[in-house]
């Protein structure tokens, strides 16, 4: 049998509510920025929840040409440009890379929904046959991807992973999977969203998922708090470009982290709320723990869910207790989402490129607005203030509708 490929994270892009930089991103984060404001992008007028987490000043002509832009739904404008910064990042040169070894698999929750609202009115108002002829080519899920891909000339493999929450974390599993199976050298992964409208708003307000709480913005998201009510809505996108080992060091390329372990389970429960005590998530971290060869006591920080809902969190609570024992109390957590809320099919990518970070610069983000603990999320989940840690394994969960769970590790890097 062939021994499985080492696969490092060379390139990063980030498109998010704080800044459309990684770097800007990552300070952001390190000092409890919030980038959560009132909604734009709809009006909320009607619902419960009026605050979101929106890349505000994203300009797609600032990435790409005004008419392809014009092609393509936010989605995926928003990955493309996340995409070409992550290429820059890495120094590849793709008109020497064999394009055929050069892949890309994207994770995306609800495609294009916001164009998708918006064809239905015209068809509605203005008959079916006025309907944009980019329609249906702009709505699809897969055509993140495919974007990605023609853009930028990525003609081997290429996937688009649907599940919801967890898909950017499995659009990076999943494309490591690839490198490590030999047929691909070089994978651009991750996840994108842009799906605040007003049928997503509508959707998510009538099974009470979102919060309610307007009054200040920057404080709506408060993962672990006994007053957290749900989760806010947002979009953005992230992009990890992932390579064989020997690939990148062939070409001296800077190696941010190795990717070591990737978990995936179903909880076979409800449709939309977690098993009560996690056993699901807990199988999926327990599964990328033993994927990475590693110990549970070896994990030296988790990027939670974190999503601010009062289930998600209780249930993540117990799924970190039962994967990783008693040493769950030793292991500084910290939610993304405190900052940037809930970006669905993107958050697990925009929360790897966090968790990178962590290992490259041994500093934690905090969770932000932590004040009055719930009693039943006791572990330490690094309340309001950044923190400097030597992080050599770091894991980072997702956990979607469906009960879609996934897990990956991430490791310092060593020859």
């Amino acid at each position: 049998m062939n021994e499985r490929k080492r696969v490092v994270v060379t390139g990063l892009g980030a498109m998010t509510p704080l800044d459309e930089t990684v770097d800007g991103y990552w300070d952001s984060l390190l000092n409890g920025k919030s980038g959560i404001a009132r909604m734009t992008l709809c009006d909320p007028s009607g619902y419960p929840c009026h605050v979101a987490g929106e890349v505000t000043e994203f300009d797609p002509s600032n990435y790409m040409d005004s008419k392809e832009a014009r092609r393509m739904a936010r989605f995926s404008q928003l990955v493309v440009a996340a995409s070409f910064n992550a290429l820059s990042d890495s120094g590849i040169d793709v008109t020497k890379e064999d394009s055929n070894r050069l892949g890309v698999v994207l994770g995306n929750g609800i495609g294009g929904l916001p164009d998708t609202e918006e064809q239905c009115e015209v068809m509605n108002n203005k008959g079916g046959m006025r309907v944009s002829p980019f329609f249906i080519p702009m709505i699809l899920p897969n055509m993140a991807a495919a974007n990605v891909s023609r853009l930028i000339g990525l003609r081997g493999y290429s996937s688009t992973v649907i599940t919801a929450c967890a898909a950017g974390t499995q659009g990076i599993g999943e494309g490591f999977e690839v490198i490590r199976r030999g047929l691909a050298d070089v994978v651009f992964s991750g996840g994108t969203e842009a799906g605040i409208t007003k049928l997503a708003l509508s959707g998510f307000s009538v099974i009470r998922a979102l919060t309610s709480r307007n009054e200040n913005p920057e404080k709506a998201s408060s993962p672990f708090d006994i007053k957290r009510d749900g989760f806010v809505p947002a979009e953005g996108a992230g992009v990890l470009i992932l390579e064989e080992l020997q690939h990148a060091k062939q070409r001296d390329a800077k190696i941010y982290a190795e990717i070591v372990g990737y978990g995936v389970s179903s909880d076979a429960f409800h449709q939309v709320q977690p098993q009560d005590e996690g056993q699901g998530a807990s199988r999926a971290i327990v599964t990328a723990i033993c994927d990475a060869g590693i110990n549970p006591t070896d994990i030296d920080y988790i990027n939670a869910h974190g999503t601010s809902t009062p289930l998600n969190d209780a249930a993540e609570t117990l799924a970190i207790k039962a994967a990783l024992g008693d040493h769950a109390y030793n292991v500084p957590i910290s939610s993304t989402k405190s900052m940037i809320g809930h970006a669905m099919g993107a958050s697990g990518a925009v929360e790897a490129v966090a968790v990178v970070k962590t290992i490259q610069t041994g500093k934690i983000h905090p969770t932000i607005n932590l004040e009055d603990p719930d009693p039943g999320c006791d572990l330490d989940y690094v309340p309001n203030q950044q923190r400097i840690c030597d992080v050599n394994f770091a894991v980072t969960n997702s956990f979607g509708f469906g009960g879609q769970n996934a897990c990956l590790i991430f490791k310092k890097f060593h020859d």
